[in-house]
């Protein structure tokens, strides 16, 4: 027997898929975080698979005494107690870009529907009020010749460069870890400081991760020097923008629009600003998973646990506990 594999079932994948994708010679055993069924399973434990939560604390790691990697499904791990797991000297890891096709695909997706009105397009045709050939009043807006700032050129950020870059966009980011200049001009991309991206972009793409770095990083101060008539989209994770500081941005004027898959608060409450405004388009964290992904999240987790198993270093180890 390779190991145990504890899979968390929080209703959000597909367990038929995890169940046909399990390696040979592992055990499966799924379970619902908080039920006495996983914590029945977690001591014999060696292969750990679910989002990030901050249950897994120390005690979990106490319990979880022969628990050799900790696999997300997700991207994000801001919910992980990355001390605690460093201190059980557990390897926390993404699910490798498994959704970032999603992802990108989705920024796309808000990039177009805030220029091209799409929500008041449709809300318009559906009330009898027909808006057609009336471009002057419409405000309707190309993405092509437009300059598009990513902040966060990881795994996604460089699929949303690529599909930009399609778009006839001019692509400009800022990231901590900076591409060389053949790595810049095989992708088509320029780097600029933080504050250079926000003044030259038509359109601001957040892909960071949540961390203390980049809580807030967008507030009131780094919207202010965003150009009049600029969007802003982000995929990533919503405190990373100043919320309260967007809203005035958008009532103001400072901003054209904006459209947004994550929020301060998730869901976010009926009294939220936002959803009474009339410029931002909006979804329910819904960018990353979609019914062509779920494969490739449980087959990338299971490959891990192989390596692992096989004795050798696992992938994607998420920043603060690499090496």
């Amino acid at each position: 027997m390779a190991g145990r594999i504890v899979l968390m079932d929080n209703g959000l994948s597909d367990m038929a898929v995890a169940r046909e994708l399990c390696p040979a010679g592992f055990e499966l055993v799924i379970a619902r975080p908080g039920t006495p069924e996983f914590a029945a399973a977690i001591p014999e434990a060696e292969y750990l698979v679910g989002f990030g939560s901050p249950a897994m604390d120390d005690a979990f790691y106490r319990a979880a005494r022969r628990l050799r990697l900790y696999q997300l499904l997700s991207a994000g791990y801001d919910n992980c107690d990355i001390e605690a797991a460093r201190r059980a000297g557990v390897p926390i890891c993404n699910n490798g870009g498994a959704n970032a096709t999603a992802v990108a695909e989705h920024a796309m997706m808000l990039m177009l529907a805030v220029c091209r009105r799409l929500v008041w397009q449709h809300e318009s045709v559906v009330a009898g009020r027909w808006r057609g050939n009336a471009p002057g009043q419409a405000g309707l807006f190309e993405l092509r010749g437009r300059t598009l700032g990513i902040v966060g050129l990881g795994t996604i950020g460089r699929k949303v460069a690529r599909l930009a870059n399609a778009f006839g966009m001019q692509v400009i980011y800022f990231d901590i870890r900076r591409l060389t200049e053949a790595e810049e001009d095989a992708l088509n991309v320029r780097f600029r400081l933080l504050r250079e991206v926000l003044r030259a972009a038509d359109i601001l793409s957040l892909h960071v991760p949540l961390t203390p770095a980049t809580r807030h990083m967008i507030g009131a101060a780094e919207l202010a020097l965003m150009k009049p008539g600029a969007f802003l989209v982000n995929t990533c994770r919503g405190p990373v923008v100043d919320e309260a500081a967007l809203v005035a941005a958008l009532e103001g004027g400072g901003l054209a629009g904006a459209g947004l898959d994550v929020f301060d608060q998730e869901p976010t409450p009926p009294d939220n600003p936002l959803l009474r405004l009339r410029n931002v388009v909006l979804t329910p964290h819904l960018a990353g998973p979609t019914a062509d992904n779920q494969h490739a999240r449980f087959r990338n987790a299971f490959d891990n646990c192989q390596r692992v198993a096989r004795g050798e270093a696992p992938l994607w180890v998420i920043p603060e506990l690499a090496r």
